[in-house]
C-alpha cells in the first residue's frame, strides 16, 4: 500500500470541537482477516491509546477457563497435578459469546497471605453456581482391542493397533451443563479437539471433573485470548536521488519482496525538469511500490552506493496490528471486544471524576 500523502497526514493532526465531543480522523482498515489472524490499520490516534488497545486485547477481555479440577481416579503415569496444569492451559470455545459475556464473575480468595491481608473486610468468596461456575468431565479408560493380544504375540508394537483408549485427547472433555446453560452458554468445548492430554495402557483410567470460570488476562495467561498482539508503524521510504541501472536491482534487493519495483525510465520521466533522470531515458530505475511490507532493516543505508539517496522513516500515527486469536473469538471480533473494554474504562473514570467535583 502507498504511503499517506501529506494532505492526509496534515488531516490527521486536526482534532473537530463539538459542543460535548471531539472527533478525529482515526480510521481501522483490515488487510487480512481470518479466524485466527488478523492485520488491519489503525490511524488517526496517539500511540498512548494504540498501547491501551494492545494491552487489552492481551489481558482485560474475559474468556473461559478450567481453574478447579477434581480428580476422583488418575491411575496413569502422569501426576495428578501435572495432568491437571495440562489440561488446565487447554482454550475452550464457548458457542454463544454473549452468554460469556453475562456469567458472573467467580471471586477466589488468593493463597498468597499478603494478597489476603488487601482483601477489603466486605470480600466474600464466591460458591460455584449456575450462573458463574461451567462443568466439564473427562472419564475415559483403556482396553485391549479384541485382536490386540493376538497382534502383541506376533510382534506388533503400535498402541494404535493394540490398545482402545491408549491416546486421552482434548474432545474428550465434556460439556455438562446444569440448569439452563445449555441454552445460554451453547456448547463448551476445546479449540483444538486434537490437543493430546495424556496416554494411557490397559487397565488405566481416568475420572476428572472440571469448574471453569470466566477470567481475564491479567490473572492468568490461560485466560488470555490471544496468542499474540502487536503493532508496528507504517514505515515510509522516500528516494531522494535517482537510483539507476544495476544499482536500482541491488536497492530493490534491500528490501522484502514487492517493496521497491524496477522500472524504466520514461521520455515524461526524462523531459521533467529537475526528477533527476534526463539523459536517461529508456534506464532501469528504482521505484517505491508497497511501504506496508517493508520490515525496516535498513539494509540499503549500509551500502556505500546508496548515500544521501534514501530516507527511511515511520509514520507517527499510523498502527499496524497483527492479531493471533487462540480460537475463543474470531480474530476480527476481538479489536471490537477491545474497544468496549475501553469504553467501558473511560465511562467509569467519567462517572467516579463526577462523583469528585460535587
Amino acid at each position: 500500500m502507498p504511503g499517506p500523502s501529506q494532505e492526509e497526514l496534515e488531516r490527521r493532526k486536526i482534532v473537530g470541537v463539538n459542543k460535548q465531543t471531539v472527533t478525529s480522523a482515526s480510521n481501522v482498515q483490515f488487510h487480512h482477516n481470518s479466524r485466527y489472524h488478523a492485520v488491519f490499520s489503525l490511524t488517526g490516534i496517539d500511540a498512548s491509546i494504540a498501547n491501551a488497545f494492545r494491552r487489552i486485547l492481551l489481558s482485560e477481555i474475559p474468556t473461559l477457563a478450567i481453574e478447579d479440577v477434581f480428580v476422583y481416579d488418575n491411575t496413569s503415569i502422569i501426576a495428578d497435578e501435572v495432568l491437571a496444569h495440562r489440561i488446565g492451559l487447554v482454550p475452550l470455545c464457548v458457542t454463544n459469546t454473549q452468554g460469556l459475556r453475562n456469567m458472573h464473575w467467580f471471586f477466589k480468595k488468593p493463597s498468597d497471605e499478603a494478597e489476603q491481608a488487601e482483601l477489603p473486610e466486605s470480600f466474600q468468596e464466591s460458591t460455584p453456581t449456575v450462573d458463574n461456575c461451567v462443568v466439564m468431565r473427562l472419564k475415559t479408560q483403556c482396553t485391549w482391542r479384541p485382536d490386540g493380544k493376538r497382534l502383541w504375540e506376533q510382534g506388533e508394537r503400535e498402541p494404535t493397533r493394540l490398545y482402545e483408549g491408549s491416546n486421552v485427547y482434548a474432545h474428550q472433555l465434556r460439556f455438562e451443563p446444569v440448569g439452563s446453560q445449555a441454552e445460554v452458554l451453547g456448547n463448551v468445548e476445546p479449540v483444538n479437539p486434537d490437543i493430546l492430554l495424556a496416554k494411557m495402557r490397559p487397565g488405566q483410567a481416568l475420572n476428572i471433573e472440571f469448574h471453569c470460570y470466566k477470567g481475564i488476562g491479567k490473572d492468568h495467561a490461560k485466560y488470555s485470548p490471544v496468542a499474540t498482539a502487536s503493532y508496528r508503524l507504517l514505515p515510509t521510504i522516500e528516494i531522494l536521488q535517482p537510483i539507476l541501472g544495476q544499482d536500482a536491482r541491488k536497492f530493490a534487493r534491500c528490501f522484502p519482496k514487492g517493496v521497491i519495483a524496477v522500472e524504466t525510465v520514461s521520455a515524461a520521466d526524462a523531459a521533467r525538469e529537475g526528477s533527476g533522470y534526463s539523459g536517461h531515458e529508456g534506464e532501469e530505475k528504482a521505484v517505491v511500490k508497497d511501504t506496508f511490507k517493508d520490515t525496516v532493516s535498513r539494509e540499503c543505508l549500509r551500502h556505500a552506493e546508496f548515500k544521501d539517496k534514501v530516507k527511511l522513516g515511520r509514520v507517527r500515527d499510523h498502527f499496524i496490528f497483527s492479531v493471533e486469536s487462540t480460537g475463543q473469538f474470531e480474530s476480527s471480533e476481538l479489536f471490537i471486544e477491545a474497544v468496549k473494554v475501553l469504553k467501558g474504562k473511560c465511562a467509569r473514570f467519567r462517572g467516579n471524576l463526577h462523583q469528585l467535583l460535587r
